[in-house]
């Protein structure tokens, strides 16, 4: 713990220095140990506001757009029980979490357009207790 701690601790203060957000944490083990907890203390070290919700909640990719679109800089965003967001939802994610962007298709079909939207730069922090079951392109974004 002391090493996390102190690893945790470096990362914080040069994200500070830099004025940018921290970069994105995935917390796993057993219930109970203290994830949400910690990612509270992470966004209070920050200075952040935190936004939290969980993977079951977000049931349609408009759910996560309306949330990273209301996310200030620097904001925490914590998802607890990650590895049960929709497939479909994760690819909303990626690039809000590689390039700061939200890609909106309107319409369907030939006709469609794509829209970028650039999001605050903010800090992800997925919570877990079943590592395993966190697809690879997710799990490798942390």
């Amino acid at each position: 713990q002391v090493r996390i701690k102190d690893n945790l601790n470096i990362a914080i203060t040069a994200a500070k220095g830099r004025g940018e957000a921290l970069d994105h944490i995935l917390l796993y083990g057993p219930p109970g140990l203290g994830k949400t907890t910690l990612a509270y203390i992470i966004a209070v070290e920050m200075g952040a506001n935190i936004k939290n919700t969980s993977g079951p909640a977000v049931e349609r990719t408009g759910d996560l757009a309306a949330i990273l679109t209301n996310l200030r800089s620097q904001d925490v965003l914590f998802i607890d029980e990650i590895h049960r967001l929709n497939r479909a939802i994760e690819e909303i994610l990626y690039p809000a979490m590689e390039d700061f962007a939200l890609n909106i298709i309107i319409g369907k079909g030939p006709g469609a357009k794509s829209l970028r939207l650039n999001l605050p730069q903010f800090t992800l922090i997925g919570a877990t207790t079943r590592f395993a079951l966190l697809s690879p392109p997710l799990r490798d974004r942390f």
